[in-house]
């Protein structure tokens, strides 16, 4: 296909505006989950882009993302993740810090505000909507938690 053949206006840039995402995604308990930037939006083929909020001192459910690599861009707030078998890993993260999350990871994501809002844009390395709720044990004394954050690490550790 040459250049002269493409219709750039309708095959080009598109901007989806935050006023439209599309809130009809996979949702875990917890966290509200927005669609921006997937196949019926933007027509992106690879990637799936939107957002995330959690509501002040809440916590999501245990899942994980299948074969999906995702990140996290942290906009306000601060998050705290746990990972593991039992979530028995933990770090923190705060505005313009980045979480990776590896394929199969069991996860939660805490808002460790009691009072602010977690806002976060998360990006996806496949179209497909993979949210696997999961029920497993989980280790509720943070104190007790294995903290791998060197950056955020916590003071009393």
């Amino acid at each position: 296909m040459s250049s002269s053949d493409n219709d750039w206006r309708h095959h080009g840039v598109k901007v989806v505006s935050g006023q439209h995402l599309d809130i009809n995604t996979p949702q875990t308990e917890g966290m509200n989950r927005a669609a921006a930037i997937n196949r019926a939006t933007a027509g992106a083929e690879k990637l799936w882009a939107g957002t995330v909020e959690i509501h002040p001192d809440a916590k999501t459910g245990v899942h994980h993302h299948g074969d999906l690599e995702s990140i996290i861009y942290i906009i306000s707030g601060k998050a705290r993740m746990r990972w593991g078998e039992t979530l028995e890993f933990v770090c923190e993260a705060g505005p313009g810090d980045f979480i990776f999350i590896p394929p199969y990871v069991p996860h939660q994501e805490i808002n460790a505000s009691t009072d602010e809002p977690l806002h976060c844009v998360l990006v996806r390395s496949n179209q497909e909507p993979v949210v696997v709720n999961l029920d497993i044990p989980v280790v509720e004394d943070p104190e007790g938690l294995y903290w791998v954050d060197p950056i955020h690490a916590n003071p009393e550790a």
